[in-house]
């Protein structure tokens, strides 16, 4: 019988979703914990790889197992035996097709910039110290919804049968933290941006490529028009450089 978990993690101590030679990973200690409670090995898929310290909330996966699970006992039972940083919010019956990877219509991820010293963010936000236009790098996001080869922001050596995605939206906006309104931590307006893009599928690397992209056109470093050259050179090389993962997030899987 198949099964579909929902769940959320902080990346910071794992490879990445994908089991790893010799690096921890999400989706092996799902693996483990699963096949020490349900007594036999179990292999669980995701919805799509996250990179190395690669947050994720709402992510799906599934796994084949013995009928009639007690789906709420076995999802008390992985919060209690995972790493902490893995929470289980919801293991259910899924339809006897379905795939967590492949019947996926859509994933948005958000990336988090913060322009000021705060030691309150650090851990999920990059501190980014630069002015930054926030009028340019959205006009720079226009190029890029549509369904094209987006090659010029995958990580060399991909192992993708295309690159070809389509991006549905795409756009930065500030905003305020928790922590700034509930306890009055000094803050201007602009000080924390939030980039959200939106696509039917995602390249490895490909959102920390373009954010790095958008940054250069927000520090004025190049013209918004420049991010439709990149687009048109197919060439990595061609894109700014990536920015840290630890600020992006997976918000969001649908089916």
């Amino acid at each position: 019988m198949r099964y579909k978990i929902t769940l959320s993690y902080d990346g910071t101590p794992f490879s990445g979703w994908q089991i790893q030679p010799n690096a921890p990973s999400i989706q092996e200690s799902l693996q483990r914990v699963l096949g020490i409670l349900l007594k036999e090995e179990i292999a669980v898929t995701g919805a799509g790889r996250t990179d190395a310290g690669v947050h994720a909330v709402g992510y799906v996966a599934h796994f084949d197992g013995p009928e009639g699970l007690d789906t709420a006992a076995l999802g008390y039972k992985l919060n209690a035996m995972l790493p902490r940083e893995i929470a289980v919010h919801c293991v259910a019956v899924a339809a006897p097709d379905f795939h967590a990877r492949f019947d996926a219509t859509e994933r948005s991820y958000k990336y988090f910039i913060h322009r000021v010293h705060d030691p309150f963010l650090d851990r999920y936000s990059w501190r980014c110290p630069y002015q930054l236009d926030i009028n340019a790098m959205n006009e720079a996001c226009r190029y890029l919804p549509g369904r094209r080869d987006f090659s010029c922001f995958e990580k060399v050596g991909g192992a993708n049968k295309t690159s070809v995605c389509d991006v549905r939206y795409a756009a930065w906006k500030t905003y305020v933290p928790t922590h700034v309104t509930e306890l009055g931590y000094p803050c201007r307006e602009g000080d924390y941006l939030v980039f959200e893009i939106r696509a039917d599928r995602f390249l490895r690397n490909m959102v920390r490529a373009i954010v790095g992209t958008l940054v250069e056109i927000g520090r004025g470093r190049r013209e918004p028009a420049w991010m439709a050259e990149v687009l048109a050179s197919g060439n990595r090389s061609s894109a700014g450089e990536s920015v840290p993962g630890h600020a992006l997030f997976l918000k969001e899987v649908e089916y």
